[in-house]
């Protein structure tokens, strides 16, 4: 007889479960509802030191692709707090190689006081990204029983073809240039997030504590099988 308390609990439901991601792949996020989503990072501008002209130039800019949109948009901002641990390792590596005492105590010096201001002043780094989705007319257009069965085994929804995956690559791809074109015209550089960067940032913002502690591989250097089910032929 084994005691209960010797025996080991069972592992409760991965948080997987409960994400709205079916996957990750092809530079775009693919939901459990057939959607997907394209995630471009954006460059900022400093409104403020920018004269009148500029400023009604932007505001104009601004709106004109609001009223050219045919499709929801999602603007984020995430403030974090900067991690300058590279930058000290690069000054530290500096300091060791100069010969000069005179700037070694200067980069000391420095270090001394980038930390300083980091930990006083509270330093926040942003990052902006716009989020854009591809939701085929299809997926609004299903029954009633359809959107039940969805709602039970949403993963279900996500099992396309071969046909159906390469017409929302393509799709959001398109969208994505338009989209990226409109922003240079308001003065904003922006990228699309390909599969690593996607995965680093939704592994950032599901994992706030460790992101900094345990970094994730690069996602060529890891070997793994497709899921069979999920594409089909």
């Amino acid at each position: 007889m084994q005691s209960k308390k010797l025996a080991k609990s069972k592992p409760g439901p991965s948080t997987v479960k409960y994400l709205d991601i079916a996957e990750i792949r092809d530079d775009m996020v693919l939901l459990k509802d057939g959607t997907v989503r394209a995630v471009l990072l954006v460059s900022s501008i400093n409104f403020a030191l920018k004269s009148v002209d500029e400023q009604e130039a932007t505001i104009q800019s601004y709106m004109t692709f609001l009223n050219s949109l045919e499709h929801p948009i999602q603007i984020v901002i995430q403030s974090r707090r900067m991690n300058i641990d590279g930058y000290m390792e690069r000054l530290a590596a500096q300091q060791k190689k100069t010969t000069n005492d005179l700037l070694r105590a200067q980069i000391s010096d420095y270090r001394n006081f980038v930390l300083e201001l980091v930990e006083l002043g509270q330093i926040m780094q942003k990052m902006f990204y716009l989020v854009l989705p591809y939701d085929p007319l299809t997926n609004k257009q299903k029954k009633f029983f359809t959107r039940m069965s969805e709602a039970v085994s949403p993963a279900a929804a996500a099992k396309l073809n071969r046909k159906q995956l390469a017409d929302r690559i393509e799709q959001l791809s398109r969208r994505t240039e338009i989209t990226m074109g409109q922003l240079n015209s308001m003065g904003l550089s922006s990228v699309r997030l390909d599969t690593q960067g996607l995965i680093e940032m939704y592994y950032n913002v599901y994992n706030p504590d460790l992101h900094e502690t345990e970094k994730l591989h690069n996602i060529n250097d890891v070997r793994f099988e497709e899921e069979p089910n999920l594409i089909s032929k």
